[in-house]
């Protein structure tokens, strides 16, 4: 018994041995894993603010790099920390828009900028109306709601930096745009000017709005702050036009007249003179080469001597091409740019192409003017205007098919990375930079007119054909929406035989396309021929529309057209 004794206790001592070590073992490995943790949180980076622009597309630089160049050395984020001073600050008086004092304590001199915060009953649809009264027929012109500015006469001596806080809950707020106008103010009448650029930092958790401070313009990040040396000149013409497009950035025509308006005092004079041109798009299919040729003879006959650049892909065959540059157009080659949203094989595929129109470096100013567009008087005066500049589609949308552009490859690359968060509300190109330039400048209606008739009534009809028709020209340019004049019979517009079409049929200004047309050259007039294919379809749907008994009866006229017999 003694013997199994002694055994039983030298195992119970050595199973608490054992115990003992397993604990120690686990007591180690738990401590380790603690130092582990606690050293990745101590090396782990401080939090970023997202940026929703991308800032992957836009050079952050440290200044001493920057200067006033496109350095493309990376500056690091950094979280801003209250109370200390940003690097970007090169002077001791700092004017603040929609910033505490308390939030620049120890940064130097600060000028608060006082001003009336916007009505927040103010909406950005009454800024952006569908319809104005452009021709100032009723009770004089259009007028827009007040947002306030602020009083700068009590301010004395020049800021040598001005800063903000600005708003970055929702793309279209009014304040938003307020802050942004705010601090284009006191750039323009208090900043200190060197080189006729002035300092600004904007500290925002989204990109500032380029509609007002340009790609160009931005010299580097420091956390959460924008920097830009904004050129004040630019942002000159900018305070001049309306806060929204409840007014025309301006009629282009006098007070009381009809006579075209003078825009050369518009601009300030440069050091140099403007390069300038109109540029279209052609891609991924030739059917809209006989368009592109009609409106190059149209711009012509206007008498412009402005460039005209076509951009276009390896889609377009050889011989179109030598009859669109002896048309006039100036050939650009493009590697196409897909939308990432569409469906393979769709429309609209690659029409986010239109936007290496920012990449037109060797001009200053770009009109574009979309193929299915012939315009009747003259556009230069567009040239006047700043980037964006459209004519009203639908609210606060504005149609694409004629927009003043300012090429740069800052904007294009900063377009490019919004390619994959946005979304374009029709799909299209027009949907996707109404979500980029929300603040845009409304040109009257009749610089691109839409051939439409949305309401449908006779009233409608008849106001607009007589628009469509008037010799001398009343209209700057007619958008052929819908079906093109040149894949239809010249004798009637086609639109009239399809049900859903028919909002876009004219004849009136079909026979105005085709006015266009007869005055080209014959050899050009060759490449606006129909396919048997195309003509199989327009004579299934005169059939269509005859079994519909459709009761304008166009489908009753004979056609006579000389391509039908020549195809």
């Amino acid at each position: 018994m003694a013997l199994k004794g002694l055994g039983l206790e030298e195992m119970m001592k050595a199973t608490s041995t054992s115990k003992a070590l397993v604990i120690r073992i686990n007591l180690i490995f738990i401590l380790f894993f603690i130092v582990f943790y606690i050293t990745l949180l101590l090396l782990q980076p401080s939090s970023l603010y997202h940026d929703i622009a991308g800032n992957a597309a836009h050079i952050g630089c440290s200044f001493r790099d920057c200067g006033g160049h496109h350095s493309k050395k990376v500056i690091e984020n950094k979280d801003v920390i209250r109370g200390e001073k940003p690097l970007f600050l090169n002077g001791p008086r700092i004017g603040l828009v929609n910033m505490d004092p308390g939030e620049a304590a120890g940064w130097g001199e600060v000028v608060p900028v006082r001003f009336e915060r916007v009505s927040k009953n103010l909406e950005w649809k009454d800024l952006f109306p569908e319809w104005i009264d452009e021709e100032e027929e009723n009770e004089g012109p259009p007028t827009c709601p007040e947002v306030p500015m602020p009083e700068m006469r009590g301010y004395e001596g020049e800021m040598d930096v001005v800063v903000a806080r600005v708003p970055c809950e929702a793309t279209r707020d009014v304040f938003r745009l307020q802050v942004h106008l705010v601090v284009a103010r006191v750039v323009v009448e208090k900043g200190k000017r060197r080189g006729g650029k002035v300092r600004v930092g904007l500290w925002s958790r989204c990109r500032p709005m380029m509609e007002v401070f340009r790609s160009d313009d931005l010299v580097g990040r420091e956390g959460d702050w924008w920097v830009y040396e904004a050129e004040v000149g630019r942002l000159e013409e900018k305070l001049r036009l309306p806060v929204g497009s409840c007014k025309l950035a301006l009629p282009l025509w006098g007070e009381g007249t009809n006579e075209a308006f003078d825009a050369t005092k518009l601009s300030p004079p440069l050091a140099r003179a403007r390069r300038e041109a109109y540029a279209t798009v052609l891609h991924s299919s030739d059917a809209y080469v006989c368009g592109a040729i009609a409106l190059a003879q149209s711009i012509r006959a206007t008498k412009s001597s402005r460039d005209l650049v076509l951009l276009l892909d390896k889609s377009i065959p050889g011989p179109k091409r030598q009859a669109l540059a002896k048309a006039g157009w100036k050939l650009v080659d493009i590697e196409r740019i897909r939308n990432p949203r569409a469906e393979k094989y769709s429309y609209n595929e690659y029409n986010y192409s239109k936007l290496r129109l920012w990449q037109l470096l060797g001009y200053d100013k770009v009109v574009f003017v979309d193929a299915d567009i012939v315009v009747l008087r003259n556009l230069d005066v567009l040239f006047s205007f700043p980037q964006l500049s459209a004519t009203g589609n639908d609210g606060s949308i504005f149609n694409s098919g004629i927009m003043v552009i300012e090429p740069s490859n800052r904007t294009f690359a900063a377009l490019m990375t919004r390619t994959v968060d946005i979304v374009s509300y029709n799909g299209g190109d027009q949907g996707f930079l109404n979500e980029v330039f929300v603040w845009w400048h409304r040109l009257p209606r009749r610089v691109n007119f839409l051939k439409n008739f949305w309401a449908n009534t006779t009233a409608e009809a008849s106001i607009k054909n007589r628009l469509f028709g008037a010799d001398p020209p009343e209209l700057y340019a007619i958008h052929y929406l819908g079906l093109k004049p040149w894949l239809c019979y010249r004798d009637y517009d086609c639109n009239w035989n399809i049900g859903d079409q028919r909002v876009y049929a004219s004849d009136v200004a079909h026979r105005r396309w085709w006015t266009v047309h007869d005055k080209m050259e014959k050899e050009l007039q060759g490449f606006c021929g129909l396919t048997e294919r195309r003509m199989k379809q327009l004579d299934r749907d005169r059939k269509m529309a005859m079994q519909l008994g459709l009761e304008d009866g166009h489908w009753r006229i004979n056609v006579t057209d000389p391509r039908r017999l020549s195809a």
